[in-house]
């Protein structure tokens, strides 16, 4: 018989352990660009919880990927059109929406005086107007339910800036701003918004970065080591959680300790 308050193994194998599990049951998420990177991290991580996912990405998934179970919509998220006929099918399909993760991001990199007004444009219709158009869409719904869980995606680069990137630190410092002001306005309905910031993160983009760029990157963070899509999906499920219920409003970094 185990001592009194110790948790035994059996009950932590059985208990614990399956309620994680299914700590989304009955919940559906949408991620935008979860096709790839910690889109997809995201999905496997909302999946293994238990959630119906629905990945919203204008790429296709790759059909050799190990996500088999979203429900995958091709949508532009920079065309409110196409966001929103998305938002109604994802509903016929789950009935409701009760956390939307805008993940979505793209770069088109130069510095000010090289920068083009597409490349400038560009960026800002996936990584502002984007995250515009799906709160937009998807909010009705969380407002009706007295519920939602909305995560924006924002980057190290928005709270600190980073050269030949005016483009892409503008739009996440204004998905940051974006976000603190949906708190306010969601938060009487139950709707928590809350920004991550993610720093040097291992995806599929570090193999075009060469080895010597590379080591640099993980030199200047304090835990060596660059962080993976994981870490990131990670904070998006607690965030997504109830466990996070009074959390709104925040911007949380996920970057090793880089910008302390």
């Amino acid at each position: 018989m185990p001592a009194p308050n110790k948790v035994s193994p059996h009950a932590f194998r059985s208990g614990f352990y399956f309620h994680c599990m299914k700590h989304f049951e009955n919940k559906t998420v949408v991620i935008t660009g979860g096709t790839s990177g910690i889109g997809k991290a995201a999905a496997e991580k909302f999946l293994s919880a238990g959630a119906n996912v629905a990945v919203w990405d204008w790429a296709e998934p790759n059909p050799k990927s190990e996500i088999s179970n979203p429900k995958f919509f091709k949508v532009n998220v920079a065309n409110l059109a196409e966001v929103e006929y998305a938002t109604s099918e994802t509903i016929k399909h789950f009935k409701q929406i009760h956390v939307l993760i805008n993940n979505a991001g793209i770069t088109r990199d130069a510095s000010l005086q090289k920068m083009t007004s597409e490349q400038w444009q560009q960026v800002l219709d996936v990584n502002l107007t984007g995250v515009f158009n799906c709160c937009k869409a998807i909010s009705p719904l969380m407002i009706q339910n007295n519920y939602g869980r909305i995560i924006n995606t924002s980057s190290i680069v928005g709270l600190y800036g980073n050269y030949g990137q005016a483009n892409y630190a503008a739009t996440k410092a204004g998905v940051i701003a974006f976000s603190k002001t949906l708190a306010r306005e969601l938060g009487k309905h139950n709707i928590t918004v809350n920004a991550v910031a993610p720093g040097f993160i291992a995806t599929d983009m570090i193999k075009t970065i060469p080895e010597k760029v590379i080591a640099m990157m993980t030199e200047k963070v304090p835990l060596k080591k660059l962080g993976t899509p994981k870490d990131v999906a990670n904070l998006y499920a607690f965030l997504a959680s109830d466990e996070a219920q009074f959390i709104s409003g925040a911007v949380v970094s996920v970057d090793g300790g880089l910008t302390i």
